[in-house]
């Protein structure tokens, strides 16, 4: 062994006097023990892997009243009472006295999809089931191991008496899962997080300065001396993400040791970690209201607002539109109708058979134009619901938009075009290039960009407007943000403020782009369903509305939505 190598061993050496197990470590006489049994399972969300688990159940559980339960990734190490972690003992004794709930225990290792054969080898699953961002694993606990477990205990089903734990790529894995369904799990324990770009883990420093925060509680270790390698050093990871937290103004906390990649230093604040992460239950886990000082997404959604439910029971909603008062026209598709949210919240039947209209907009001339695709064409309604005019025939459509002068202008997503009417109803064909499929379209508060969404990339495309309707010196310029499983973002509908922000109905929630082209912003969803489209309505324009699914949402913002009748030339935007 070199020189280094002997005073590398001494250090580690040293760092394990430096960090000894506590006495919550240590069995206790009179402290009444739970049982640990383990189980195997074989996976259908990934499918033919199997895993052995552990199920610890505390002494004081009492099967009439849920239990909470926290779930540990590679749950054979923390499972044991040999080793560090010794997470049954450190149970047995912060349950006896009362600094966290009688908490059941999930303790499961990584799939392995077995070989055919002797001659062949195992997939190992580990770095694909932890180190991803998306939300895969959180469902493969939620559909499958807690309903499985749930038959032998009652659990909880309280997102607020749920916590998440990992070691290293766990680590990384119990913040993705409770970062992705915050409704089911709340409590995120990370011991020296994976946050690095393993699978893409270095993005959430990111993720949570963009992302409107959620209700978590999160607590971070590592040490300085973690490791350094091929995908990015662990400890700047980690302070990259407390960071993050700090900035978004999360109930966070984040202690830093002097050890490696290893469980020295996590094991021995294991008891102190869970004391802080259960403490005050069972308050519930918070959103954070404010934020931090500085989350500029909250400077647009504004402080304590939630997505409020105005509308649900339709079949699928879309085309959100606002007239010169506020008031919401929606499509429900399937059904073949239009609806009218009034300013007052009331919603009623404005256009019965619809012709399948899909995108609306309201024009400079107050009346509402639909994609009336069921039938091929676009037509223009008055208030009453009457058809007035048919402003094109033999298209397909599905988005549009309008311009102050009354030129409008349509996607037409299967056959991949952009068309232009000209104000005297001539049409032509505008964009023929290579869009995987154009979606939303949106003009720019001043009307001289035209923005396209393409539902199969991460862009949306700018546009330059000519005088005659024509676009030119395009550039795939608004990067969006897009779902682990796929590079496709889903962008749909689209809406702009009236400072020159674009505001993109994706599969992640709503993003909000600044003029320059950068997501500044990502609001959540209220469920985990898709969204379709997004628009500005309210007296005064500042009600963000949404059309999820089978139902439309609305909040307050801070910012008012452009219109076609008064164009307004923005600010010049910080670059």
């Amino acid at each position: 062994m070199t020189r280094s190598g002997l005073a590398l061993a001494a250090a580690l050496v040293l760092g394990a006097e430096d960090y000894p197990l506590g006495p919550d470590s240590q069995r206790q006489a009179n402290v009444p023990k739970g049982t640990v049994t383990k189980h195997d399972w074989t996976s259908e969300i990934y499918p033919g892997t199997r895993r052995d688990y552990w199920v610890y159940v505390p002494a004081q559980y009492r099967a009439e009243k849920p239990a909470p339960v926290m779930i540990f990734q590679d749950g054979g190490g923390f499972a044991t009472e040999e080793g560090r972690w010794r997470v049954p003992i450190v149970f047995d004794n912060l349950i006896h006295k009362g600094a966290m709930p009688p908490t059941v225990a999930i303790f499961i290792n990584p799939g392995v999809l077995p070989a055919l054969s002797p001659d062949h080898q195992d997939r190992y699953n580990r770095s694909y089931e932890y180190d991803a961002l998306g939300d895969r694993y959180a469902r493969f606990l939620i559909d499958e191991i807690l309903p499985e477990v749930g038959k032998r205990v009652n659990l909880s089903a309280d997102p607020n008496d749920r916590a998440i734990a990992g070691s290293s790529s766990g680590g990384i894995c119990a913040f993705t899962a409770a970062w992705n369904r915050p409704d089911a799990f709340r409590r995120v324990l990370s011991f020296i997080g994976s946050y690095t770009n393993l699978r893409g883990g270095h993005v959430y420093s990111s993720l949570v300065r963009k992302t409107e925060p959620k209700p978590l509680r999160v607590y971070l270790q590592d040490g300085k001396n973690d490791q350094n390698i091929y995908s990015g050093h662990w400890f700047i990871g980690n302070q990259d993400l407390a960071s993050a937290l700090e900035y978004a103004g999360y109930d966070f906390t984040f202690t830093i040791g002097t050890e490696g990649h290893n469980a020295v230093h996590g094991s021995s604040i294991l008891p102190d970690a869970l004391r802080w992460l259960w403490r005050d239950h069972p308050t519930p886990v918070a959103k954070p209201r404010g934020g931090g000082q500085r989350h500029y997404v909250l400077d647009i959604l504004g402080a304590g607002t939630e997505w409020e439910l105005v509308s649900k029971g339709h079949r699928f909603t879309e085309g959100p539109a606002a007239d010169r008062q506020g008031n919401i026209f929606f499509t429900d598709i399937p059904n073949n109708r239009i609806h009218r949210i009034g300013i007052d919240g009331q919603v009623s039947v404005f256009k019965e058979n619809s012709g399948g209209a899909n995108g609306l907009k309201f024009g400079p001339d107050g009346k509402l134009y639909a994609c009336q695709n069921g039938k091929r064409r676009i037509v223009a309604y008055t208030a009453d619901g009457a058809e007035e005019t048919v402003v094109a025939d033999g298209v397909q459509s599905n988005d549009l938009a309008i311009t102050g002068k009354g030129g409008i202008y349509f996607t037409d997503p299967q056959n991949r075009r952009v068309w232009y009417i000209d104000p005297k109803g001539a049409k032509r064909v505008v964009i023929e290039e290579n869009l995987e499929f154009p979606n939303g379209v949106a003009l720019s508060p001043d009307q001289s960009m035209l923005m396209v969404a393409d539902s199969r990339s991460k862009w949306v495309t700018s546009y330059q407007v000519l005088p005659d309707g024509s676009l030119t010196n395009s550039q795939p310029f608004f990067r969006l943000e897009t779902t682990d499983e796929s590079s496709m973002s889903g962008a749909d509908g689209m809406a702009v403020d009236t400072e020159g922000h674009l505001y993109v109905a994706t599969r992640i929630g709503v993003q909000i782009c600044d003029a320059p082209g950068r997501v500044v912003g990502i609001v959540n969803k209220p469920h985990n369903g898709a969204l379709s489209n997004v628009a500005f309505g309210g007296p005064d324009r500042k009600t963000l509305y949404i059309t999820a699914g089978d139902r439309v949402y609305r909040r307050p913002v801070q910012r008012q939505g452009a219109v076609p009748w008064q164009p307004v030339k923005p600010a010049r935007p910080r670059l």
